[in-house]
């Protein structure tokens, strides 16, 4: 029979005193930040109170906080209990939500995800906060504008905003947004944020599929406790912070994390070497008839395509290129594990919104010096291949479009097919040269 998860039956240590807020109760959270705190050596004084729906977080409450990481490698599982969360709330519970933005031990808030800018949602939310700055609210930006003008009454003092989702220019964005929201509720707010909120830039990576009732069932038998919400995850674990933490912060750094003025280098080299090979993979391996990463990878063309992309974009990485050797085993150490299953034709869906921030910047970087990029020109003829139908099935906002583009003669489609992704892509002939002569080999479904 199966025992309880709970720290009065001894699984963990007492909840630690909580200093930090996550609003988002999500796996990547449980898989990421969490799991960074629970390693930090000083984890036992910070505890995270985490907002998030009302099953995930009726579930963990009425385990303490506790919860099994299950870190799922190509050798097998390893169980470990995280014992970070010291308080689980519903999003809705805004009581609790005012309380804890109001103590002053809190430090520092993480946030994983802050929704659409224009969200219908959020317009409801500032007429709330415009005619009562305690009134609930129901969007993640919303929650946060009412948390920080809480404690901006109860003078608790400086806050960090942590901004943990996997956007480009998280930081940026998060401030962005805030500030334009405290700016429509009242303007007094926006000065106390100049001098009491510093936002944190990241780029955070891990990857963590969902966990089915296998999961459940995979941790009762190897632990002997009943845990209802598990979460699996890769061994792999990023977590690059460049921000100032006035009031404090766990030492992140002493468990993997990477402290820098600047994540853009960082940015990119996840956006880059991990996005873009992901794309070149999903197109090339389902063409070549593979269905997941680690089958792909032990494809000795599409690993040579890999490598060539790998070499290209590593020239422009900056101070993210320190250790890239390191990196690049790591990734195909990742991309290789068949116990976390990435799907290729799920990869390739959204190509004309991927490709652009994935593949485009390094292949201007080598235009401008000169060099035609044959690992960019690589990419873009898969794509170009499976928007013909070989591959993966098309799913894509501009399918209808672009398949149209790409249809008839290949020299015509893949030209087309530049200049609708990008005019000056369209009108660099030696490039749309280098992508037609590529897309040839995957033209033919069977390359060599």
């Amino acid at each position: 029979m199966s025992s309880e998860l709970s720290r009065r039956a001894g699984a963990a240590r007492p909840a630690a005193p909580v200093r930090l807020i996550h609003l988002g109760l999500g796996d990547f959270f449980r898989a990421h930040q969490a799991w960074y705190t629970e390693h930090a050596p000083d984890g036992e004084e910070w505890g995270f109170a985490a907002f998030g729906g009302h099953e995930a977080s009726d579930l963990l409450a009425a385990q303490q906080g506790l919860y099994t990481l299950i870190t799922r490698s190509a050798h097998g599982d390893r169980f470990e209990v995280i014992a970070t969360v010291s308080e689980a709330w519903p999003a809705t519970d805004h009581d609790a939500l005012l309380r804890l933005f109001r103590a002053p031990e809190v430090a520092a808030v993480t946030v994983t995800e802050l929704g659409a800018r224009d969200h219908p949602d959020v317009r409801e939310d500032v007429a709330a906060l415009r005619a009562d700055p305690a009134a609930p609210v129901r969007t993640t930006r919303g929650r946060l504008l009412a948390g920080l003008a809480a404690r901006r009454r109860a003078d608790a003092g400086p806050v960090t905003l942590v901004a943990c989702d996997h956007t480009a220019g998280n930081g940026a964005i998060l401030s962005r947004l805030l500030y334009e929201m405290a700016d429509e509720v009242n303007q007094e707010l926006t000065g106390w944020l100049d001098e009491n909120v510093s936002v944190v830039a990241t780029v955070a990576d891990r990857v963590t599929p969902h966990t089915g009732p296998s999961g459940l069932r995979a941790v009762a038998e190897a632990t002997g406790r009943d845990d209802r919400v598990p979460v699996t995850a890769e061994p792999y674990a990023e977590w690059v912070l460049a921000g100032r933490f006035p009031a404090g912060r766990p030492r992140w750094e002493d468990a993997g994390a990477l402290l820098t003025t600047d994540v853009t280098p960082y940015e990119h080299r996840r956006q880059w070497l991990v996005n873009g090979s992901c794309s070149l993979l999903a197109y090339a391996g389902s063409i070549r008839e593979h269905a997941t990463l680690a089958e792909v990878i032990g494809d000795d063309a599409c690993r040579s395509w890999l490598e060539r992309w790998w070499s290209e974009a590593g020239r422009h990485l900056g101070r993210a290129a320190a250790g890239l050797d390191a990196y690049r085993q790591a990734l195909l150490e990742r991309i290789a594990n068949p116990r976390i299953r990435h799907s290729l034709a799920r990869i390739a869906a959204d190509g004309s919104r991927k490709l652009p921030e994935r593949v485009l910047p390094v292949l201007r970087a080598e235009r401008a010096a000169g060099r035609v990029p044959e690992g960019a020109a690589l990419i873009l003829a898969a794509w170009i291949s499976h928007l013909r139908g070989h591959g993966a099935p098309v799913s894509d906002p501009r399918a209808a479009e672009l398949t149209v583009l790409a249809a008839g003669p290949l020299a015509e489609g893949a030209h087309r097919v530049l200049d609708a992704l990008d005019p000056e892509l369209g009108a660099d002939d030696t490039l749309v040269a280098a992508v037609r002569d590529a897309a040839t080999r995957f033209d033919r479904v069977r390359v060599s």
